[in-house]
C-alpha cells in the first residue's frame, strides 16, 4: 500500500510539473509572439528619454502686413531626476526656484522623484535661462538638468481685436477665435531631442543626443485692418461708456464685394497677454471668492465673440428684407406717392400692432417715406402680402436660417419659428424685426449681398496663407452664392436707405462729401426684460458701395435713451468719418455754378446718373 501512494504521489508531481511546464511554454509563446512588439517598443521607450521642442507658431498679420500675433524665442526647462547627484538635489532645486520664482517645496519634489523627466518650467526668458546656465557650470553640474528650445506667444497689440485673434495656452495649441480655428496651420510640427539611457533612466556614456528640428508654423494674413478696427474700437468704447451700455456692444465693417471683414470690435475686450485676467474691475475684487465654475464663466463670457456668438433681434434694420422681398416680387415700388397709410397701428388676427409714433401717425406715404420714417404698420402690411412661404424662401436666400460658415468659432444660429407654426400675427413681427433672433454677422452678410448687386457674398476673416520656408502664398478666393435680388431692386434699396440718412431716422450718420445710406433698428434684448437694443446698419459710398458697417449697442441705460437713431447712428457717423478718408474714397464734388437737375423721382441710382449725364 505504501509504495502504491508513493507511485501515486509522483504521478500527481509529474502532472503537475508538465502543466507548469505547459503554462510557462504557453506564457513564453504569449510574449515572444503575441505582446513581443508591445514589450519591444516599451524597452526601446524607456532607454529612449525624448524632450518635446515647442515649434514656432506661424504670424498673424492684418491685410497690410502689420503683426497682430508672433512668437517670441523662450525656454523649457527639464530634468531627469535619476542623473543629478543625491547630495545636490536640495541645492539645485533652492537654485531653480529662486532663478525662476517657482514654488521651492514643489521643485524639491520634482527633483526627488524616481522618475526619467518631469518638466520644471515653461516660456522661461532666456535672461533668467541664461542665469541658471551659469550657475550650472560655476558648480560643475553637468547631468540632468536640461535647457531647451521654447516659444511664447506675444500680442504687441494688447487690446486690440481680442475676441478675434484669440490666444494660445502653456503647450502653444489655440484656445480662441482666430488662434484655435486655425491652430492646424499655425502651430507647426514639434521637434526633439533624443538620450539613451538605462533602465534606471540614466544617461548612457558616450551616446550622442539625437535632434530633430521643429518646423515653424504657417503664417496667415487677415482681411482686418489694423487702423479700422481701432478706430472702431475707440469710438465703440466711447458709446458704450457714454450711453451706459451695461451689456457692451459691438462693430461689424465688410466689404461687400468680396467679404472680407475690415474690422469686428468688441467692447469690453481684454488683454490677450494676460487672457486670465478678468476685465472686470468689480469682479476682479471679488475674484478669490468665487467658485471655479463662476471663475470659469466669467472669462467665457469675456473671450466671447458678440458679433458672432450672440442672437438679438434686429428691429427696424430687418425691414431692409421685407423691402428687398416685395420690390423683387414686384408688389410695390420705391415712389408711389400714397400707396401706403399709418393710422398708428394695424389690426391682424384680432391683434392690433402699434406703430412706434402711434400718438402721431404718419399718414399717407411712400414705400421710400415709411422706411425713412421705420413706420411699422407699412411693413406689417407688406409682409401679409409676400406671405409665409415667400417670406421664408427670402430668408433662406439671404442666409438667415443657417450659420454664415465664417472662418472663426463658435458661430451662433439664428432663431426663428419653423415655417409651419408662423401664424399671421408671428409674420407680422417677422416683417418689421422682433419676435426673432439673428447674429450681427447675418445682418452685415445681409447687407452687403444687397450692395453686391444682389448676389450673396460669404464673410470671411483669413486672406492668405503664407509657408514661412518658402515665402509661397495661397490665396484664399472670395466666396459667392446665389443672385438673391435683381441689381435694379439693389439699387432701389441703397437709394431708400440714402434718403434714410439724408432726410429720415439716421440723420447722425452722415458725413460731409459723402453719400452713405442705412437704416436704424430699436428693439428689446428679450420679453419683457426691460432692456434694448439699439443698432444702424449703413452703407458707404452709395454710388459704389466699399463698405457696411454694423453698431450694435446693447442695453444703453444713458441720458441719450435706447433708439437706434439717437445712440447707435452718430457712432456710425464717428468710425466712418474717419474710415473714408483713410480707404481714400472720393468726396462727391461740389459743383459752384448753378445747374438744373432733371426730375429723378423714382429712378434707380443707374438710370439717374445716365440722366444726369445727358443733361
Amino acid at each position: 500500500m505504501g509504495s502504491l501512494n508513493i507511485k501515486k504521489r509522483l504521478r500527481i508531481m509529474f502532472f503537475i510539473m508538465l502543466l507548469i511546464f505547459i503554462l510557462l511554454i504557453i506564457k513564453v509563446g504569449w510574449i515572444q509572439f503575441i505582446k513581443g512588439n508591445e514589450y519591444k517598443a516599451m524597452a526601446i521607450k524607456q532607454q529612449h528619454l525624448d524632450r518635446e521642442i515647442s515649434a514656432k507658431r506661424g504670424i498673424i498679420y492684418d491685410r497690410n502686413g502689420e503683426i497682430l500675433a508672433m512668437s517670441a524665442s523662450t525656454e523649457m526647462i527639464t530634468i531627469n531626476p535619476n542623473n543629478i547627484e543625491e547630495s545636490k538635489k536640495e541645492q539645485v532645486a533652492k537654485k531653480m526656484s529662486e532663478i525662476l520664482e517657482i514654488d521651492y517645496e514643489k521643485t524639491l519634489k520634482k527633483v526627488k522623484r524616481n522618475s526619467s523627466i518631469e518638466i520644471i518650467s515653461k516660456k522661461v526668458e532666456k535672461e533668467k535661462s541664461n542665469i541658471l546656465r551659469q550657475w550650472l557650470i560655476e558648480n560643475n553640474i553637468d547631468t540632468g538638468i536640461n535647457i531647451d528650445e521654447d516659444t511664447k506667444r506675444y500680442y504687441p497689440n494688447n487690446t486690440l481685436a481680442s475676441q478675434i485673434i484669440g490666444f494660445c495656452g502653456s503647450d502653444n495649441q489655440g484656445l480662441n477665435g482666430i488662434e484655435a480655428y486655425y491652430d492646424n496651420i499655425l502651430q507647426g510640427q514639434k521637434g526633439s531631442i533624443g538620450q539613451k539611457t538605462d533602465a534606471k533612466g540614466k544617461n548612457l556614456e558616450n551616446e550622442m543626443e539625437l535632434y530633430e528640428e521643429a518646423i515653424e508654423g504657417k503664417s496667415i494674413e487677415l482681411t482686418i485692418d489694423k487702423n479700422i478696427q481701432s478706430i472702431a474700437e475707440k469710438y465703440l468704447e466711447e458709446a458704450c461708456i457714454d450711453n451706459e451700455c451695461t451689456d457692451g456692444g459691438n462693430v461689424v465693417i465688410m466689404n461687400p464685394k468680396n467679404g472680407d471683414i475690415l474690422c469686428m470690435a468688441t467692447y469690453p475686450s481684454y488683454n490677450l497677454n494676460e487672457p486670465f485676467k478678468i476685465n472686470n474691475s468689480d469682479l476682479e475684487n471679488v475674484w478669490e471668492q468665487l467658485s471655479p465654475e463662476e471663475r470659469n464663466n466669467n472669462l467665457q463670457a469675456m473671450w466671447r465673440n458678440k458679433a458672432i456668438a450672440d442672437t438679438y433681434e434686429p428691429g427696424s434694420t430687418f425691414k431692409l428684407v421685407t423691402a428687398s422681398a416685395a420690390l423683387e416680387e414686384g408688389m410695390t415700388d420705391t415712389d408711389r406717392a400714397g400707396e401706403f397709410s399709418c393710422s398708428g397701428g394695424i389690426e391682424i388676427a384680432g391683434v392690433r400692432i402699434k406703430c412706434w409714433r402711434y400718438y402721431r401717425p404718419h399718414g399717407s406715404q411712400s414705400l421710400r417715406d415709411a422706411l425713412m420714417n421705420s413706420c411699422n404698420p407699412v411693413f406689417i402690411g407688406i409682409g401679409q402680402k409676400i406671405g409665409v412661404e415667400k417670406y421664408y424662401q427670402y430668408l433662406e436666400k439671404f442666409g438667415f436660417l443657417k450659420r454664415t460658415g465664417i472662418d472663426i468659432p463658435g458661430e451662433a444660429k439664428s432663431i426663428f419659428l419653423a415655417k409651419e407654426k408662423v401664424g399671421p400675427v408671428e409674420l407680422a413681427t417677422i416683417s418689421f424685426g422682433q419676435r426673432f433672433e439673428v447674429t450681427p454677422i447675418h445682418m452685415v452678410t445681409m447687407l452687403s449681398t444687397i450692395a453686391n448687386k444682389g448676389k450673396y457674398v460669404k464673410p470671411r476673416l483669413v486672406k492668405t496663407v503664407i509657408d514661412p520656408e518658402t515665402g509661397r502664398r495661397e490665396e484664399k478666393e472670395p466666396e459667392y452664392g446665389d443672385q438673391v435680388i435683381k441689381e435694379e431692386t439693389s439699387e432701389k434699396i441703397l437709394s431708400m436707405m440714402e434718403s434714410v440718412v439724408a432726410e429720415g431716422t439716421g440723420k447722425g450718420s452722415k458725413v460731409e462729401g459723402y453719400h452713405i445710406g442705412g437704416k436704424t433698428g430699436t428693439s428689446e434684448d428679450g420679453v419683457n426684460t426691460g432692456k434694448y437694443v439699439a443698432s444702424f446698419i449703413g452703407v458707404a459710398p452709395i454710388e459704389d458701395p466699399e463698405i457696411v458697417i454694423l453698431v450694435t449697442l446693447y442695453n444703453p441705460t444713458g441720458e441719450g435713451g435706447h433708439q437706434g437713431g439717437g445712440v447707435a447712428s452718430p457712432v456710425s457717423g464717428n468710425i466712418l468719418s474717419e474710415v473714408l478718408p483713410y480707404l481714400e474714397l472720393q468726396k462727391e464734388k461740389e459743383e459752384l455754378a448753378d445747374i438744373k437737375v432733371p426730375n429723378l423721382i423714382g429712378k434707380t441710382i443707374r438710370r439717374s446718373r445716365r440722366s444726369i449725364k445727358r443733361k
